[in-house]
């Protein structure tokens, strides 16, 4: 027997006592990200009770006090005794794992549903500090309160009349569980709006009673809405196509249209859940567009018998597309519900896909002309990309650890302790291989402004130098050869002035990045160097200051010589000695990088579509809202 390890050592953890021990395994994470998912799993519900017919409205109320409130007009949860707990099943939901409507399978039971875990609102109310739970039920309106992580602190009181039925659940972060526990309205305004567009007939309300904001969403035309919207800031290729069919399998509902951009944007969800990771209905309708589009061009002799089928990366350029399924006995990986896994959707919305889309085409020939026509082009720039691909990848490798001439590689080959800074010019880049240590930190100087890869194929893209350079000195290759495990550097790190050219380098390398080097930025490689804005000297004292606030600190941290102090704005990192920008900048014990994350992938897309691409419109008026709110316009 092992010395001091017996029965008493194991610890059994009852009842909601094991979601806050670890709450990571139930909500992913306790940052603003874990926060918020406390209010998709109370709002999910509602979404169930809309799916199964019972709730029209949903009113999400972020409150003065720091609480949230979710409020529907479904069935209301019941109040009366459940046989096997001996509590009531209001209770019985709110503190047991794995209890509420969605095991059943009886009549009254939810025939699809998005939680099918069932542990949401018993999760959501082990994290809170307060919760309060209302029905409203036969005419009556009941109420019981818990505290401190889901302790009742009372029973379940009738205590008045009420109309119609529902449920309200109103509750209070724990901050001992949350670092930060305020609601963010934009996050929670895109998320319901996603919802009223994927559940047709159900009005959504949100009420901000810190600003007095208030929004209601309500969308007739289902993803058909919803892909307008995506589509709203970019010059559409045909018509929208729409599909809503039951299947044994399940119903399925699909909506696609293409676009003039270069980048597809495919949304799945299954149950309402948004499968950010795909899973098999994505897979089946991957496979259904491609095998339609060979075929209408096949049968309409556009493809000759000698010329090669179109792959899936040729149908897929510009378009925008939703995949919606809903299924009675969905297979989530884990609680967060990222990818789909089950197999028969892929069969099912396979052909579902494959019959409807077809006939889209033959009733639709202008529409199908233009899809046919975008498709074609997408596959001649990608046998013009493949030819311009595999010659970076054959100077790469005919090069060795050379790499492009204007590299300064580090000595170190262990991907896992290096890093690459891109920075801006060869004045900087002077400055920093001066500045940096050779052993792990490599410096690749950039050129001017690199292609904006927004408004270009990956043919025009690799004919860039700049770009090319990159690419290699990177390793991971682009496009099809893309493969992140190559990637020579822990850390990339893009460094540029603290300028309006230097923010727009930026922006066009974060856009680079984003649209064809991903995973970089998923795998948490890219980061973006703070270098400092400000040098206060006073005789022999100098200190650095990297925001205004830091400035007027370190001013008041000098007394009473402030007046005295010789202030130098850094408007180019090449204005600094090595030394300098060792010490502020590229020190990895003093320093300060912003890692670069994509919390958000629909509104990153929107960000960049309006920042960078061909539509002058959308980026006028995003100009026009933000230009009270900018700051340090180059100084």
């Amino acid at each position: 027997m092992s010395q001091g390890y017996s029965a008493k050592d194991i610890q059994v953890l009852e009842g909601l006592a094991a979601v806050r021990k670890r709450p990571g395994m139930y909500i992913g994470t306790t940052d603003i990200a874990g926060l918020h998912h406390l209010v998709w799993e109370v709002v999910d519900n509602a979404i169930d009770e809309s799916l199964a017919g019972y709730c029209k409205n949903i009113i999400v109320t972020i409150q003065n006090d720091g609480g949230l409130s979710v409020d529907d007009d479904g069935r209301g949860i019941p109040v009366d005794v459940h046989e096997k707990t001996g509590k009531s099943a209001l209770e019985t939901v709110l503190t047991i794992l794995h209890a509420g409507g969605k095991f059943g399978g009886g009549e009254s039971s939810y025939k699809v549903s998005g939680g099918l875990h069932g542990v949401g609102v018993s999760v959501v109310n082990a994290l809170s500090a307060t919760l309060i739970a209302e029905v409203r039920r036969d005419g009556k309106l009941y109420r019981q309160n818990y505290k401190n992580g889901g302790v009742p602190a009372s029973n379940v009181e009738e205590v008045g009349k009420a109309q119609g039925t529902g449920t309200k659940i109103t509750f209070y972060p724990d901050p001992e569980i949350f670092p930060n526990t305020i609601f963010d309205l934009i996050t929670i305004k895109t998320r319901l709006r996603q919802h009223a567009y994927l559940t047709k007939g159900v009005q959504i309300s949100i009420v901000d009673e810190r600003t007095g904001e208030k929004f209601r969403f309500y969308f007739e035309g289902g993803i058909k809405s919803y892909i307008k919207h995506l589509n709203r800031n970019k010059e559409s290729v045909g018509s929208i196509f729409y599909v809503d069919k039951n299947a044994a399998e399940g119903s399925i509902e699909i909506a696609l249209q293409y676009t003039e951009s270069f980048q597809e944007q495919i949304l799945t969800f299954a149950n309402n859940i948004h499968t950010a990771e795909g899973g098999m209905h994505l897979t089946g309708f991957r496979a259904a567009l491609t095998r339609t589009v060979n075929n209408y061009l096949r049968k309409n002799s556009i493809l000759k018998e000698k010329d090669t089928n179109l792959t899936n990366e040729d149908v897929r350029e510009g378009l925008t597309a939703i995949v919606s399924v809903k299924i009675s006995e969905a297979q989530f990986e884990g609680q967060t519900k990222s990818k789909l896994g089950n197999a028969e959707m892929r069969t099912a919305v396979e052909n579902i896909c494959n019959e409807y889309l077809a006939q889209f085409f033959e009733e639709n020939p202008d529409s199908a002309r233009a899809v046919m026509n975008k498709c074609l082009l997408a596959a001649r720039a990608r046998m013009a990309a493949k030819a311009a691909r595999d010659t970076v990848v054959r100077k790469g490798a005919l090069e060795g650890m050379t790499l492009p001439g204007k590299l300064a590689d580090c000595s170190s080959k262990d991907p896992k302790n290096t890093e690459i800074y891109i920075v801006e010019g060869d004045s900087a880049g002077g400055s920093a291989k001066q500045g940096r240590n050779r052993e792990f930190q490599a410096i690749l100087p950039l050129k001017g402004k690199i292609l904006n890869v927004e408004q270009a194929r990956l043919d025009r893209i690799l004919s860039n130098e700049e770009i090319k350079s990159l690419i290699i000195a990177l390793g991971v290759g682009i496009g099809e050869t893309f493969d992140i495990q190559r990637l020579r550097y822990n850390k990339v790190i893009i460094m540029t002035d603290a300028d309006v050219d230097g923010a727009h380098i930026r922006t066009l390398l974060l856009t680079l990045f984003y649209r064809y080097l991903r995973d970089i930025i998923q795998e948490g490689h890219l980061f973006i160097a703070q270098p400092p804005l400000f040098k206060c000297s006073f005789g022999k004292k100098a200190e650095y200051a990297y925001t205004e606030d830091q400035l007027r600190t370190v001013l008041e941290s000098f007394g009473l010589n402030k007046d005295k102090v010789s202030i130098q704005r850094y408007k180019g990192l090449g204005e600094m000695n090595p030394d300098q920008l060792w010490e502020t900048t590229m020190d990895p014990e003093q320093r300060m990088v912003l890692k670069v994350t994509v919390a958000d992938a629909e509104k990153a897309d929107l960000v960049f579509e309006t920042l960078m691409g061909a539509e002058v419109p959308p980026r006028k008026k995003f100009i026009q809202t933000h230009a009270k709110s900018v700051k340090n316009l180059d100084i």
